[in-house]
C-alpha cells in the first residue's frame, strides 16, 4: 500500500540555474577572529622558546602550581579489552607487579566446535567486546580472555565456559 501527499509549496527546481557555491574559511574556529597577541605575550613566548628543553620541561609543573590549576589525574585502563601502550603503559606495569598475588587470568584452552556460537556469546558477556572482536579471539583457541581479575570471578567465567562447551584455566 503506497501514498503519495501533494505538495502545494512544492516548487521543482530550475534545471536551467547553476548551483550556488558557498566560500568557507580555511579553518572553523568557533569563538570567531581573536585579536593578535600583545608585545609582551610575544616577547615571553621567545624568552621560553630560547631556553634549554632541561628549563622548558619545568616551566609547566611550575605555572601549573603557581596558578593553581588542578593536576590531571591518570584513568586505569585495566579490564578493558584494549591494550595499554602510550604513557600510561609504566603505570600499568607497576600495578600489575603489586597486585601479582591476587590477580589471576583467564585462559580459553580449546572448545567445543559445535558449540562455538555459544562460546562467543559468553565471552562477550564478560569481556565486553563487539561480536566481531569475541569470534577473532575466540578462533585463537589457546587465548587468554581475561586478565587481572579475582580468584572467585575467574571461578565464574571458567565455569561458565565449562558449562557451554569450552575449556578454559586460571593462570597467575
Amino acid at each position: 500500500f503506497q501514498s503519495r501527499s501533494f505538495q502545494p509549496e512544492f516548487v521543482p527546481r530550475d534545471p536551467n540555474a547553476k548551483p550556488k557555491r558557498y566560500k568557507y574559511p580555511a579553518f572553523y574556529d568557533p569563538y570567531g577572529p581573536r585579536p593578535p597577541p600583545s608585545d609582551k605575550i610575544i616577547q615571553l613566548a621567545e624568552k621560553i622558546a630560547a631556553l634549554p628543553l632541561e628549563e622548558r620541561y619545568q616551566i609547566q609543573p611550575a605555572l601549573a602550581e603557581r596558578t593553581r590549576h588542578p593536576r590531571m589525574q591518570q584513568i586505569s585502563v585495566e579490564g578493558i579489552g584494549m591494550s595499554s601502550q602510550g604513557g600510561t603503559a609504566g603505570a600499568t606495569k607497576t600495578e600489575e607487579k603489586k597486585a601479582e598475588k591476587t590477580a589471576f587470568d583467564v585462559k580459553l584452552e580449546k572448545f567445543d566446535t559445535a558449540a562455538k556460537i555459544k562460546i562467543i556469546k559468553e565471552v562477550r558477556t564478560f569481556t565486553s567486546l563487539g561480536l566481531k572482536e569475541a569470534k577473532e579471539l575466540v578462533e585463537k583457541a589457546p587465548v587468554v580472555l581475561k586478565q587481572g581479575i579475582t580468584k572467585e570471578e575467574a571461578n565464574g567465567i571458567i565455569e561458565k565456559l565449562k558449562a557451554v562447551g569450552g575449556t578454559a584455566v586460571m593462570e597467575r
